[in-house]
């Protein structure tokens, strides 16, 4: 499959959107580590679109264009759905916070209800490597989850961001 929106329309976008140098910068890393993911997976045999992965984890953080609370996941998908991005970007952007949130959490946080869980391949890789990355520095899953435990993130979100490590590492091996 062969998408319309390329890596070089993905960071035009970004910048013609006025969204902030640091954000850029972090999802060009974002992007690179699941280019990366995708491309191992793909070598153990799974069915995945690394290009795909690259533009998605490119514009998943869209959204912060226009605010950088959590609502910034709905943001992007929005902005992405009215510019005619492809529904599978759209769809990666929706979906990457942390790893996901169900209809009672978006709820709670002020979302529209709905589940926010990754699905696909391309969606959780993503997910995943956003996790990863701090800014624009690469880091462990320990280091992420010791920065949720800091930040007193529910502990079921926090096995479910573990859970999704787990997944996506087992791809790769």
């Amino acid at each position: 499959m062969i998408f319309l929106t390329t890596k070089a329309e993905a960071i035009k976008l970004l910048e013609e959107s006025g969204c902030a140098l640091n954000v850029i910068e972090h999802c060009k890393e974002v992007a690179s580590l699941a280019f990366e993911i995708a491309n191992k997976a793909k070598a153990s045999g799974h069915d995945v679109n690394p290009e795909l992965v690259e533009v998605g984890a490119l514009l998943h953080d869209f959204g912060r264009c226009k605010t950088h609370k959590i609502n910034h996941a709905i943001e992007g998908y929005r902005l992405a759905r009215a510019r005619g991005i492809e529904p599978e970007i759209s769809e990666i952007i929706k979906r990457h916070i942390g790893a996901g949130i169900s209809k009672e959490e978006a709820k709670s946080l002020g979302l529209p209800e709905n589940d926010y869980f990754p699905r696909s391949l391309e969606e959780k890789i993503v997910a995943h490597a956003d996790n990863l990355v701090k800014e624009t520095s690469r880091i462990t899953i320990a280091e992420r989850i010791a920065l949720m435990h800091k930040q007193e993130i529910p502990e079921d979100v926090i096995q479910r961001t573990k859970s999704l490590a787990e997944e996506i590492e087992e791809l790769v091996r």
